[in-house]
């Protein structure tokens, strides 16, 4: 293994309670590629085939339809990992042989009529495939998030056990929450913390609105300063245990190159441990991809 630079010594000491097997596969992710070494991650994540079909997804960049094409773009990018679901890596794996993959093991689709997700693949396909993390989202808000706790305390209690770590998206939705509030600061935050509670390694939420959902909330925030997003990401920060827990904030749909740099500025700025971003690379064309990302790196180096 590479050696473990003062930085990542310190992250991987908020993970003092795993195993070594567990500390090690968070080292592969903070150590590979350009910002390996930094504190800092910027993670390729494909499962929107599962989430929006396949035309939508890849038709605007046809070769997009290969699993390979996106983790050759993750290597060739630099970035820290690959996540993607079960059957993506399975035809990619041989592509990058040790770069670290996170077996994103539940799923939903554009048709479902509920808001939940199937688990789609196990601990043993992770480990099969030589992955370093399982990757799994939770609908705070929604009728079957206690189901998908449950489901994911089991998942991560086993993959914990085998050296693995545990990567959670955490996107509020359902319930009595709104279109808004889905982004809304108060809810992302908690959203954040009980993905934190619950055990993830990595969190990953979306970047905050300024807009404030719960009633009983509002007062808890009136005193601050929510007017940028630096300060909405660090507060987001705060509440995944003082900033003892990695925490990425996701891309989004496909969006102007300004917008994309400028959000890697804010979650620099707010302390952030960087970007998982998808269609806003893997549906430009390559070398805009390529480009794209170097600046994002760039960004997070402090370069740009």
């Amino acid at each position: 293994m590479t050696a473990l630079t003062p930085q990542i010594r310190d992250i991987l000491n908020w993970y003092a309670s795993d195993n070594p097997g567990t500390r090690a596969s968070l080292a592969r992710i903070l150590n590979q590629g350009k910002l390996g070494g930094t504190g800092k991650v910027v993670i390729l994540p494909v499962d929107q085939g599962f989430e929006h079909g396949p035309a939508r997804s890849f038709a605007i960049n046809p070769p997009a339809y290969d699993p390979r094409y996106h983790i050759e773009l993750a290597v060739e990018a630099g970035l820290n990992a690959f996540a993607a679901p079960l059957g993506m890596l399975e035809c990619a794996s041989e592509v990058a042989p040790g770069f670290p993959l996170i077996l994103k093991c539940n799923s939903s689709n554009s048709w479902a009529t509920t808001k939940d997700q199937a688990v789609t693949a196990t601990v043993d396909d992770a480990l099969r495939l030589g992955a370093c993390a399982m990757g799994f989202t939770i609908y705070p808000g929604a009728d079957a998030f206690f189901d998908q706790v449950e489901e994911i305390r089991e998942i991560a209690q086993e993959a914990k056990a085998a050296g693995l770590a545990v990567v959670i998206w955490s996107y509020p939705r359902g319930g009595e929450i709104s279109k808004a509030g889905e982004t809304a600061l108060d809810v992302t935050a908690y959203a954040a913390h009980m993905a934190a509670l619950i055990g993830a390694h990595i969190i990953k939420v979306k970047l905050p609105s300024d807009h404030i959902e719960q009633e009983d909330a509002k007062k808890a925030y009136a005193d601050g300063d929510w007017s940028t997003m630096a300060k909405r990401v660090a507060h987001v920060m705060q509440c995944c245990f003082a900033g003892r827990r990695i925490v990425v904030f996701s891309g989004g749909a496909t969006k102007g190159e300004d917008s994309v740099y400028q959000d890697a500025r804010d979650i620099a700025g707010g302390g952030g441990h960087g970007s998982i971003i998808g269609r806003n690379t893997f549906q430009r064309p390559r070398a805009e991809a390529l480009a794209m990302l170097a600046k994002i790196v760039g960004i997070y180096e402090g370069q740009a």
